[in-house]
């Protein structure tokens, strides 16, 4: 190895472990050498998370109001998302159920042809597998 490059690796390396060592040793935390404190208490962000939830609850029932619309309440907004919720698993089982179907119906085709059978179609290998479920 070259002596500028061993001599250039070695200043490189001691300059990291010295910054580790810094950190590391230095009797105070980040936080307390930057007296950096949090602006509110976790306490007062929830309080402003439910207030802003009943402040839009609250002019979304105004529109709702105006068009003659029956307003909401937090129990039927649950409702709702856990319906939108149940929708959006179901459409994504639905998927992955025929993303595998689609992924073994190749296989086996691709083994077929191998065979020199004929390729079979996805309502047929559908059956096939409701009949294997019974």
């Amino acid at each position: 190895m070259d002596p500028f490059t061993a001599i250039m690796v070695a200043i490189g390396a001691g300059f990291l472990v010295g910054l580790l060592l810094l950190g590391l040793l230095h009797p105070r935390t980040g936080a307390q050498a930057l007296d950096w404190r949090p602006t509110r208490s976790a306490e007062l962000e929830v309080q402003n998370e439910i207030d802003d939830l009943d402040q839009m609850l609250e002019a979304t029932n105004a529109r709702r109001r105006r068009r003659g619309e029956p307003e909401l309440t937090e129990t039927s907004l649950r409702a709702s998302i856990g319906a939108d919720v149940a929708q959006t698993a179901k459409r994504r089982d639905d998927y992955l159920e025929d993303l595998d179907i689609a992924q073994m119906l190749n296989a086996k085709n691709a083994r077929r042809r191998a065979k020199g059978l004929p390729e079979i179609t996805a309502e047929e290998y559908r059956a096939q597998i409701a009949g294997e479920r019974r």
